[in-house]
């Protein structure tokens, strides 16, 4: 989860948000590179005062100075296009969930598995423990298996949310009547933060996501234990 001050991303826990981490990297140093001798350039300046008169008005220097930008842009733009595409893709679902936002809490839908539903609400500040984050944790885990593909359908019952996870590199509108779709596999065991990123009314702030990546034997022991309760 996000820490005071920490200015990175998250760790990652899905390989989609490695990929993501990766491309930002990658442009990152091709906007580091092209800060750096423009910067040098425009320094140059103040101290040179050399003179090309061939540069004046001449087209060598208009050529490259748009064709090299086209290809710096097609040098972002490709890896861009393949993470849209690894974004939209969905690889056989072995788990569906289905989450549903309202005004101010989420409701999720084990599809796969009968009478599996419940809502999460955010936990209020008179009945945290000690060990629970404020605004973030709520009263009901979104239980998911790790090493699994998953899939969630994403809508929403009155106005748009987002729901918003970034260790897992995953955020989609929950927009009324319509249904949304993203996939991941999470990588580790852990608790995994997030919150809604629409603004959605006056407690907005209040209805935040956990995901508790557990292994597969001990997500069919929570839902067999569910299911009892």
């Amino acid at each position: 989860m996000a820490t005071w001050a920490h200015m990175g991303f998250q760790d990652s826990a899905s390989p989609l948000m490695e990929q993501l981490i990766f491309f930002h990297d990658h442009a990152m140093i091709v906007l580091i590179l092209i800060t750096t001798l423009v910067g040098y350039m425009m320094a140059s300046l103040f101290a040179n005062s050399y003179i090309n008169r061939f540069l004046l008005e001449n087209q060598t220097i208009e050529i490259i100075w748009t064709v090299l930008p086209a290809f710096i842009l097609i040098f972002i733009a490709l890896p861009s296009l393949r993470l849209l595409y690894l974004l939209d893709e969905v690889n056989n679902p072995s788990v569906t969930l289905k989450t549903i936002g309202h005004q101010w809490y989420w409701s999720y839908e084990y599809s796969d598995f009968l009478q599996l539903e419940f809502d999460s609400y955010m936990i209020p500040l008179n009945e945290m423990e000690s060990s629970n984050f404020r605004l973030l944790d709520v009263d009901n885990r979104t239980v998911l298996p790790m090493n699994t593909q998953i899939r969630v359908l994403i809508s929403a019952a009155d106005v748009i949310h987002s729901w918003t996870v970034p260790a897992l590199g995953v955020k989609a509108d929950a927009i009324p009547g319509r249904l949304n779709q993203v996939s991941f596999m999470i990588t580790r065991p852990g608790l995994f933060y997030g919150q809604c990123s629409e603004i959605c009314g006056a407690n907005h702030s209040f209805m935040p996501i956990v995901i508790e990546s557990v292994s597969v034997d001990s997500f069919l022991n929570w839902v067999s234990s569910s299911k009892d309760d």
